[in-house]
């Protein structure tokens, strides 16, 4: 175990179907072919070394390491020094052609620095080891389905199932690597050019940022670094959008709460449509409402909360036993038992989506409005049962307060797409049932005693999920019962000014308790405070969650203010999104998505 091991070491590399996690210290620690889901042939992340890793660095003692994506791209520049000199390293992954490759540089900046590859790949999640060769130039590892050919042009030798390359660079010189995945049952592919890859992969980042209008943004690069994030976890043959590219990577050092997030969950990709709407980018909308329509079609009684990225609903959850996990945090999981829940928020997700996609210009589609009309028939029959809600509890169902405001959103914008759009709907029933929802969110989510809206019905318990409520159009945010909500948020559920999902110490999620502070929540925090005036107050704690992020512009999704170090899934689309949503609010940019 790497106890100097942290989860903001990493950053991203990713081709619009996979994503690899590369650290400061030049290895590459996560990495799934072909697909974000696929299981992994770098897992030393969730283990040691011998799991699969691939380290690139200078083969002395670093002095320093600074680290940075090249402007407004995912190619990254790790600059390593030494005693001997200074050398870079340039790690991408092109936007997928035929094959996934990681490309990655050594550049000489100053004096003549040794250099030193170890290659390790270990396929089945760190479990297989593979049968590898050289065929001409090119080494390759086999191990049932998959396949990885490795090229470049210094020499490679082998030790116990390990390729390493030792050599010095001198300044001027480039000294390009290329791993390359491919299906075993085919010839190996071509190999790329590097250089041109490099190029063509920089041409490709900066024509999409190119794409978007900044509107006089106060934080515009702090956004588009989120957005490609969020470009980045698009799985772009189809449409889909992970939550993240990782699994197990924990809520608490030691603990339980290791879950598997490389999946489409509705409420997560309905959100980063949003933000990727409010930023002017509407491509990944009309791609990601293919997804929808494709990845739900059917019964509505048979909808799911989350998806694999092309659509596939069978998520069995597994532990991998055979990997100690992050920092010996245990169990390590491979799929989600939470794609079996029922949670009632995603309906008023995919309707808000659904609404602001037309909204935004994008047109519609019979079938599409079809189908909005069916999953609001199914949502009429079930809003008032209990459900998991947001947080995806695996103790007792409740009345989560938070599911019932996104049941009313639901019925929102089916009302406001009939009215501005011209559809043909049950407007008049389905503005009953909208009213019907907001009086009992009224009265039975408040507590007299908290002066607070609740978590869930007949409790005292105080969520930060309810944050959502001006932002949703529920409520205006300076509405007394919304701002005494706020104060009682603020003062139960903070830590240090950054804000907890819940108190886990109340077992409402039928786990043990320890988890860090949830950061989109601190960031819808900035929202609210933002809407009820407070901007200098909404700006330092934007600023603040700001400075939180990783030297690379990466959050995960939770944050330990005790140890200073992030904790959960990493880079969180969650985090992410909010973020941006936040600063386009701060930015007066982005319109509200509800009215009152």
């Amino acid at each position: 175990m790497n106890e100097t091991q942290r989860i903001e070491d990493y950053a991203l590399l990713g081709d619009l179907q996979s994503a690899a996690l590369v650290s400061r210290t030049g290895s590459i620690d996560w990495c799934c072919f072909p697909r974000f889901d696929s299981e992994a042939c770098f897992a030393a992340l969730l283990g040691e070394p011998e799991h699969g890793r691939w380290l690139l660095a200078p083969a002395t003692d670093v002095h320093r390491v600074e680290r940075c994506y090249r402007l407004h791209t995912l190619i990254l520049e790790t600059t390593f020094e030494t005693t001997e000199g200074r050398v870079r390293v340039i790690d991408f992954m092109p936007p997928r052609g035929k094959a996934p490759d990681i490309v990655r540089i050594v550049e000489g900046l100053d004096g003549h620095v040794p250099i030193r590859s170890e290659l390790i790949v270990r396929f089945g999640y760190g479990q297989c080891v593979p049968w590898v060769r050289h065929v001409g130039d090119t080494r390759l590892a086999t191990a049932g389905p998959d396949a990885l050919s490795f090229r470049t042009p210094v020499a490679v030798h082998g030790e116990n199932l390990t390729s390493i390359s030792e050599f010095t660079i001198a300044p001027g010189e480039r000294v390009p690597f290329v791993l390359t995945w491919y299906p075993s049952h085919e010839p190996t592919p071509d190999p790329v050019d590097p250089e041109i890859a490099l190029a063509e992969t920089d041409a490709y980042w900066q024509e999409w940022t190119a794409a978007r209008d900044p509107k006089g943004e106060d934080y515009y690069e702090a956004v588009q670094q989120s957005l490609l994030v969020l470009k980045a976890l698009t799985y772009e043959p189809t449409g889909g959008i992970v939550a993240a590219p990782t699994t197990s990577l924990p809520e608490e050092i030691g603990g339980v709460r290791n879950w598997d997030y490389r999946y489409c969950w509705l409420r997560d990709a309905s959100l980063t449509l949003l933000a990727m709407l409010s930023a002017g980018y509407r491509t990944e909308a009309a791609a990601w409402r293919g997804w929808l329509l494709r990845a739900i079609a059917g019964d509505p009684s048979q909808i799911q909360i989350m998806y694999g990225v092309a659509g596939e609903r069978w998520l069995p959850e597994r532990e991998i036993d055979w990997l100690p996990g992050f920092l010996d945090s245990r169990p390590v999981r491979v799929g989600n038992a939470a794609s079996t829940q029922v949670q009632l928020d995603v309906f008023g997700e995919v309707l808000d989506a659904a609404y602001q996609t037309l909204a935004n210009g994008i047109e519609g589609s019979e079938v599409g409005w079809a189908l909005i009309t069916r999953l609001l028939g199914w949502l009429e029959n079930r809003w008032r049962e209990k459900d998991a809600g947001i947080w995806e509890v695996r103790g007792p169902l409740r009345h989560f307060t938070h599911s019932k405001v996104m049941a009313w959103v639901a019925f929102d914008r089916g009302v406001r797409i009939c009215e501005r759009f011209e559809r043909e709907g049950p407007v008049e029933h389905w503005r009953a049932l909208r009213d019907e929802i907001k009086d009992q969110v009224l009265s039975q989510g408040w507590s007299e005693r908290k002066q607070a809206f609740t978590q869930s019905y007949g409790s005292d318990a105080l969520d930060a999920s309810l944050l959502q409520m001006p932002i949703v159009g529920f409520l205006v945010a300076t509405d007394p019962r919304f701002v005494s909500t706020v104060d009682a948020i603020r003062r139960e559920l903070s830590v240090d000014g950054l804000l907890l999902r819940y108190r886990d110490d109340d077992r409402v999620d039928g786990l043990p308790p320890g988890e860090g502070v949830f950061l989109a929540c601190s960031f819808w925090l900035v929202e609210v405070l933002a809407l009820q005036g407070k901007q200098d107050e909404a700006r330092a704690l934007f600023e603040r969650l700001l400075g939180l992020g990783n030297d690379v512009g990466l959050f995960s999704e939770e944050y330990d203010p005790t140890t200073g170090r992030m904790l959960g899934n990493f880079p969180q689309a969650f985090t992410h999104l909010s973020l941006v949503e936040a600063a386009l609010a701060l930015s007066e940019t982005r319109p509200m998505r509800g009215v009152e």
